[in-house]
């Protein structure tokens, strides 16, 4: 795949640090739009999170690092899927993060609507052992089946747990009965939102999180898991949902106790209403590498 330049890659950093001999980290855009049920516009936010990155400065004053400058970050043209069905773009995605991980590469993948993250996920299952992951949403997603597919948004979890169902979750706020039961029957750990404002994981509730996650952390963020008075860009929002320092504090400890591997940023649908939810994706994209290359 072509290799993005300084104008049209992630952060806008000079080849030096941006071509793919040299990079670590690899950044895929994966437009898929196929199952969205309400808001549209996900196949848009793999270049507005792109683009807002320019905006985002180099330098982590936590982490007091230019990460982009030590591992490098090499940012790939966009996985073209126009004319496939869902299954078939969700295999070709994997095609894509299994090469690059086998290259050695960490793998981030931007989408898109939530229903591509089977297969960064199910990429990284295979590639690594004692793997767990983590799930940032509003919504379980666990449903059999939605509005006649089993690959949607809807039910992209449902599809993770017939591989693995080492899913622990965070911020939901959002699900049917069926995804309840199959929730309790799967023992998928579920952190919900309203449960955490009100205290009821303790002060410390993200070392729980933490210390119910394997050794590697595959980490899946639905920009929907974040309050939509904070992220409104985005195709189903629901109210009660997290803020930035809360979060980044469990990607944090997630970082210094365990070893991520790779992560999706998905469901960022851009609105000329809030061009900050754009930017807020890229940051957060940077903020998770800085996260799983802290230094321990």
């Amino acid at each position: 795949m072509k290799v993005l330049g300084l104008k049209n890659n992630f952060l806008a950093i000079d080849k030096e640090y941006s071509n793919y001999k040299d990079s670590q980290i690899v950044i895929l855009s994966a437009p898929l739009e196929k199952t969205v049920s309400y808001g549209k516009g996900t196949f848009l936010g793999p270049k507005e999170i792109i683009k807002a990155s320019h905006y985002v400065e180099f330098y982590d004053e936590e982490q007091s690092r230019e990460l982009c400058f030590e591992k490098g970050i090499c940012t790939l043209e966009e996985i073209n899927l126009k004319k496939l069905s869902v299954e078939k773009s969700i295999d070709k995605i994997y095609k894509e993060v299994l090469k690059h991980i086998d290259a050695g590469k960490f793998v981030v993948t931007l989408g898109g609507e939530h229903s591509l993250s089977t297969a960064p996920i199910k990429a990284h299952h295979d590639k690594y052992e004692n793997l767990s992951i983590l799930q940032i949403d509003a919504h379980s997603d666990l449903r059999e089946s939605y509005e006649g597919s089993k690959f949607s948004h809807a039910s992209i979890m449902a599809r993770v747990a017939e591989f693995n169902s080492n899913i622990v979750q965070v911020g939901i706020r959002a699900q049917c009965k069926d995804e309840a039961e199959f929730r309790k029957q799967h023992q998928i750990k579920t952190f919900y939102s309203r449960e955490i404002k009100l205290g009821m994981y303790g002060i410390n509730w993200q070392e729980l999180v933490s210390s119910n996650l394997k050794e590697n952390v595959y980490i899946t963020f639905d920009v929907d898991g974040f309050d939509p008075s904070f992220l409104p860009a985005t195709g189903t929002p629901e109210p009660g949902g997290l803020f930035w320092d809360e979060t980044m504090n469990l990607l944090k400890i997630i970082g210094m106790d365990r070893n991520i591997v790779g992560f999706d940023v998905v469901e960022l649908a851009p609105s000329k209403y809030s061009k900050s939810s754009n930017f807020i994706a890229a940051k957060l994209v940077y903020k998770i590498l800085n996260y799983a290359f802290i230094d321990k």
